[in-house]
């Protein structure tokens, strides 16, 4: 295991409700292959050589968390549910010591450790973003239709992220999809988080909106390729089911 340099913090957010699980209990805290998902994802924040405790943003309702957790972890609290950004923006006072936040999500029980190290080794000052490559949206690739897709100009370089409704016909077909992981320089980060609005049409603070910033600041987004399968979000009992069944069949 290598120490990295810079110091990078990892933030986990496990707040969510997730109201599609319809379940009593917190939807990171359902199992996958024998281990509740946020367990899977704090084991592979330890195990890339980020030497921090992880924070983990989680609800007032959060005492399965927590019993489950212990001390292996940091917590941060939303009160209120109030987007991706939000929940990050929480974080701030406990990681007033890192160079470097990962932004990750409790409900990513896929995600390796060696993916989690890759972002670890970009520079500093550098703006990182997780994108994932499918060939088709056939089968289970279907899952990813709805994720946003990533526009580059001719040189290779990210210069938006459109979400799947507002795509046009052509862009529908871009195959290259945003997974919503973003690496940033904390000073930077702590000073644009709390500028996101909410004029969408959910009424919340999101991430993306972030990454909106730094391109509007002229620059530049470096991307990190995740395999697929480490993609695959959980919000459902049905997704569940298929991570299961899915997880070593799914091409990369």
């Amino acid at each position: 295991m290598t120490t990295f340099s810079p110091k990078t913090g990892v933030v986990i957010l496990a707040a969510g409700q997730g109201k599609r699980m319809k379940s009593n209990i917190p939807k990171v805290m359902h199992e996958l292959h024998g281990k509740p998902m946020i367990g899977h994802m704090v084991d592979a924040v330890m195990a890339s050589g980020v030497t921090d405790k992880p924070v983990v943003v989680v609800s007032p309702q959060s005492d399965l968390i927590r019993k489950y957790l212990g001390d292996k972890v940091e917590y941060a609290v939303q009160t209120q549910q109030l987007g991706t950004a939000h929940a990050t923006a929480e974080a701030e006072e406990v990681m007033n010591t890192v160079d470097c936040v990962l932004v990750l999500y409790g409900d990513l029980p896929l995600l390796s450790s060696s993916t989690i190290e890759t972002f670890t080794k970009f520079p500093k000052e550098n703006i990182v973003m997780g994108t994932t490559t499918v060939q088709d949206f056939e089968g289970e690739r279907k899952a990813f239709y709805s994720f946003g897709r990533i526009l580059r100009d001719e040189q290779g370089h990210v210069i938006n992220i459109r979400e799947m409704k507002d795509c046009s016909p052509e862009e529908l077909d871009i195959r290259e999809l945003n997974t919503g992981l973003y690496s940033f320089p904390a000073t930077w980060l702590w000073g644009h988080v709390k500028k996101t609005e909410t004029n969408n049409a959910q009424g919340e603070h999101y991430l993306t909106d972030v990454i909106f910033m730094a391109m509007k600041e002229g620059l530049q987004i470096d991307t990190v390729n995740v395999p697929v399968k480490e993609s695959f979000g959980i919000s459902s009992q049905e997704d569940l089911a298929f991570a299961h069944s899915f997880t070593y069949s799914m091409e990369e």
